[in-house]
């Protein structure tokens, strides 16, 4: 297939899905299908590294959006609740087929951590053990650090445009790790960048600015609601995992603190070890980390909390891109909100790049790991080999690795 590592747009991908005949219709929804199955089958990593992955994948490999468009849609996800490259995943489906592109993209993706967790839950509940795959991940994670990368140099061409969005960036390392929360951070990039590029000409109206981050303030009013502590029912799980992805921000960890104060201390239907079990069983899994859902709901109601949990948590990401996605290139046709989605893709560029950093300080332990991340970038940039085997080859020389020791 050919590549476009500059990442635009190739005519025939712009053909709109309604235009197709029915049977291209049905191989976008199968081409979709097989690549975001395949995405969630290898994304280990995190967010940071699920994007890195759509990017080379969705953008350099099979051109199906330009990379502005991708860093447009990552800005918007990281404003409103939810798992944030799972939304992403939502969005190129939407941007690919329409509704049905939607629901299979956003679905194939999750499915295979779904799968995955599912069954180690089951283990676990019988024997009362997490699986050791420690191995699998001393390979696999100095491989995410060089896809990242490379997916931070491509970004990153398209991200700073001028003076302002590179101090943007640069300011939101810096004040990410004096612990200002991402979410504000992310709010106030994009109000700088917009108000420094745009005050000054005194046209235009600033409401259209304020709309994507709104949600931020509904939010906080509805994550304090109480659980009822009753008979943990399907519904009571599907019930309170919906509550968590509509209100909830921010990284995984977000979602530990949450789950600890809600499952363990308000509500007490898990332990504090269960939990922690949970939170094993998610690092060591590939996909999005809300699958923990999954996992902590077969514990509370067996195979169907399983299903309640999961669909509960990522139901909210499903409706959220279907209203947001098609005012995404109207909200960019404004030169106020456009020069905020340009504050918050530099700050999304920074938060990356910290996330590189801190994957990074625990990725490279030895001089094999610290090898093995420089010959993934020099692969990764030189070569531009499908992410998927460098996963796989990571995860070989893991194996090896522990058989040796």
């Amino acid at each position: 297939m050919s590549q476009n590592t500059e990442g635009t747009q190739s005519p025939e991908q712009q053909i709109p899905y309604a235009e197709l005949a029915p049977q291209q219709q049905k191989q976008r929804l199968k081409e979709l299908a097989l690549v975001f199955l395949k995405l969630g089958a290898i994304a280990f990593g995190g967010p940071a590294a699920h994007i890195a992955m759509m990017d080379d994948e969705v953008v350099t490999r099979r051109q199906w959006l330009s990379r502005e468009k991708l860093l447009d849609l990552l800005g918007v996800t990281n404003l409103i609740p939810g798992p944030n490259s799972t939304e992403l995943a939502i969005h190129i489906g939407y941007e690919r087929a329409g509704w049905r592109g939607l629901l299979v993209a956003g679905s194939c993706f999750i499915l295979p951590a779904m799968l995955i967790v599912w069954t180690l839950a089951a283990i676990y509940d019988r024997y009362q053990k997490v699986p050791q795959v420690e191995w699998l991940l001393y390979g696999i994670k100095p491989v995410i650090i060089a896809i990242v990368a490379q997916a931070l140099w491509q970004l990153g061409k398209k991200a700073i445009k001028n003076i302002p969005t590179a101090i943007t960036a640069g300011a939101t390392i810096i004040a990410f790790f004096l612990g200002v929360d991402e979410l504000l951070l992310l709010l106030l990039a994009g109000l700088g960048v917009m108000l420094v590029k745009n005050l000054w000409r005194n046209k235009g109206r600033t409401t259209g600015a304020w709309l994507l981050p709104a949600s931020f303030f509904l939010a906080q009013t509805g994550a304090s609601t109480p659980v009822a502590a009753s008979s943990v029912s399907w519904l009571n799980v599907f019930l309170f995992f919906l509550k968590i992805g509509s209100v909830l921000y921010g990284s995984g960890y977000v979602l530990l603190a949450f789950l600890q104060r809600e499952l363990v201390e308000r509500n007490q239907w898990l332990t504090s070890q269960q939990l922690l079990d949970a939170v094993a069983i998610g690092q060591f899994t590939p996909g999005p980390v809300f699958t923990t859902a999954t996992f902590i709901g077969y514990l509370l109601g067996g195979h169907a909390g399983a299903i309640a949990g999961t669909i509960g948590i990522f139901l909210p990401a499903f409706v959220l891109v279907w209203i947001i996605n098609p005012w995404v290139p109207k909200l960019r046709q404004s030169p106020w909100v456009s020069r905020f989605l340009d504050g918050v893709n530099a700050a999304s560029l920074g938060l990356m790049a910290v996330v590189t950093y801190t994957l990074g300080r625990a990725a490279l332990v030895d001089l094999l790991t610290i090898v093995l991340a420089v010959l993934s970038a020099i692969v990764v940039f030189r070569f531009k080999v499908n992410s998927a085997w460098l996963v796989l080859a990571g995860g070989i020389v893991g194996l090896v690795a522990k058989l040796l020791t």
